[in-house]
């Protein structure tokens, strides 16, 4: 891929080359490109925040964080974080990946949705969330360079209604289970208490970015 360095290319291993197979059986394209490219953007922030992180990891962290909005994937009681968190801790341990680092990939996709903890962490787990917030959010546009945003979703593109896309795959795979979804208990208790306080959204945060379509 052209303009990616090598240290944020896709792992040549063949564990690399188990997870893409099983993603690619088992996600739709959406998820699956979206995911390809939460790894790259991270590996780039990775890079560009002078982390030392193990692509591998990263690598299983990023392709398996939306796993649990798949039927298959998706448990009636747990969030759907968790749900992918236990998918990608069960296939690595099938794989022999010690649990120490098959913790570190359930963390990084556990907490994935949860902003302001992850960039604290460690690299693997601050960075899967790095790259969720870039391609879902555009948090950090600016921080990529045109090329190598543009290189990233030649390899793996965007639909053209990416932003519309998204918000429904999210809602088709959690709607079945809405209680899960209980959130931020801080934001209540200020919307509880100031009642003109008006929490942020995270559809709109969606649509208002910097990325098109």
């Amino acid at each position: 891929m052209p303009l990616i360095p090598r240290e944020a290319a896709i792992p040549d291993s063949s564990l690399a080359r188990a997870i893409t197979e099983f993603i690619r059986d088992t996600e739709t394209e959406l998820l699956f490109n979206h995911s390809s490219r939460v790894y790259h953007f991270g590996a780039l922030a990775g890079i560009r925040r002078a982390l030392k992180f193990d692509r591998e990891l990263l690598y299983a962290g990023a392709m398996f964080h939306d796993i649990g909005l798949m039927p298959s994937h998706s448990s009636q009681h747990e969030r759907f974080e968790v749900d992918g968190a236990h998918a990608a801790r069960d296939f690595l341990r099938s794989h022999g990946i010690s649990e120490e680092d098959a913790y570190t990939v359930w963390t990084a996709i556990a907490l994935h949705t949860t902003p302001g903890i992850p960039v604290h962490m460690h690299p693997v787990v601050a960075l899967v969330t790095a790259g969720v917030e870039m391609d879902v959010l555009g948090l950090t546009y600016n921080e990529y360079p045109d090329a190598e945003r543009e290189a990233v979703v030649k390899a793996f593109p965007r639909t053209p209604q990416f932003k519309e896309d998204i918000i429904r795959a999210f809602y088709d795979g959690i709607k079945h289970k809405p209680h899960t979804t209980f959130g931020n208990v801080k934001a209540d208790v200020i919307a509880d208490k100031q009642p003109h306080f008006h929490a942020g959204n995270f559809c709109n945060v969606i649509r208002c970015s910097a990325w098109t379509g």
